[in-house]
């Protein structure tokens, strides 16, 4: 693999299989919230691997009891496999992985394919400092929860090359507030509307921004989801441009833009486009950082989808 193009690719991040906001149909309108909650799980998979601090418990948690995870190490089953084969990673080891692609194809009786491409990067399994590096292809099967978030039911991680680079591109922000975020969108774009798994992703002194006003507490949060949120029934977000920074001391700040498409109870197709700035709050052994401030810019206005 060459090195530059890799290091461009990085910069870039994530292209995810999803057309623009105006040209999704109305089946991916409708099924927005559950690719949502299926790429806030994805992500949260490389969490205990880039933070293993966290603990295994949280890389337990969005897996089913009998999943099946096959990779270059071999097969495991199950969640005491799983824990026997990540406990023998070297804790001075430190990886990253940088998504390239991701689609999810939609299932029978809520089930879920997601197909991704990463790269992945690697500094302590080589001598001296040199750092690993090596093109993976991911499969990824996701079953119904209890709740919002899919369970991953299979893994199958299949390497296409390897090589080694230079520097090692940490992308722990990255992926810790791509999950935050699709996280946020499953909930809110949910057509049960249920706003209590919210307050597991805000911080204790957040405030929301939004056009309609600020909200700073949750009342406010759960009326601004049966008010305003609640005038479609149904929409889903596009999202690009997405910067995530580490500020340290557990403070981080994403940058992202939002393309948005709702359907209204009589029918009429909506579109818009937002910016939004995000701090959050991130404790390595909770599920999700926690969102602290949202600030929203309105780049186009909320129209008839076509106009």
């Amino acid at each position: 693999m060459r090195a530059s193009s890799v290091l461009l690719s990085i910069a870039l991040l994530v292209g995810l299989a999803i057309p623009a906001a105006a040209q999704m149909s109305e089946d991916q309108i409708r099924n927005g919230f559950k690719n949502h909650a299926a790429m806030a799980q994805y992500y949260r998979w490389y969490q205990f691997y880039e933070r293993p601090d966290g603990g295994v418990a949280n890389a337990l948690d969005i897996l089913t009891k009998d999943v099946t995870i096959t990779s270059g190490l071999g097969t495991a089953n199950g969640h005491a496999q799983y824990k026997e084969r990540v406990a023998q990673l070297p804790a001075t080891w430190k990886n990253a992985h940088h998504v390239q692609t991701a689609e999810i194809t939609q299932g029978k009786d809520g089930k879920m394919t997601l197909a991704a491409k990463i790269i992945y990067q690697n500094q302590g399994m080589l001598p001296d400092g040199a750092v690993r590096q090596a093109d993976l292809n991911y499969t990824v099967e996701m079953v119904p929860g209890e709740d919002v978030l899919p369970l991953l039911s299979n893994v199958l991680i299949e390497q296409d090359s390897d090589t080694t680079v230079t520097s090692f591109q940490d992308a722990y922000a990255e992926n810790r507030l791509r999950s935050l975020v699709h996280y946020w969108l499953a909930l809110i774009e949910d057509p049960s509307r249920n706003p209590e798994p919210v307050q597991e992703i805000l911080s204790d002194d957040f405030s929301l921004n939004f056009s309609s006003g600020a909200i700073t507490d949750f009342n406010g949060f759960k009326a601004w989801l049966a008010g305003p949120a609640s005038q479609v029934a149904a929409s889903t977000h596009v999202i690009s441009n997405f910067e995530a920074k580490d500020l340290g001391e557990g403070e981080y700040t994403a940058t992202m833009d939002f393309d948005w498409a709702g359907i209204t109870p009589d029918g009429t197709e909506l579109v818009a486009k937002t910016r939004h700035t995000w701090t959050a709050t991130n404790d390595v052994n909770e599920r999700f950082a926690r969102i602290k401030t949202v600030d929203v810019e309105v780049l186009e206005p909320f129209r008839p989808r076509g106009n």
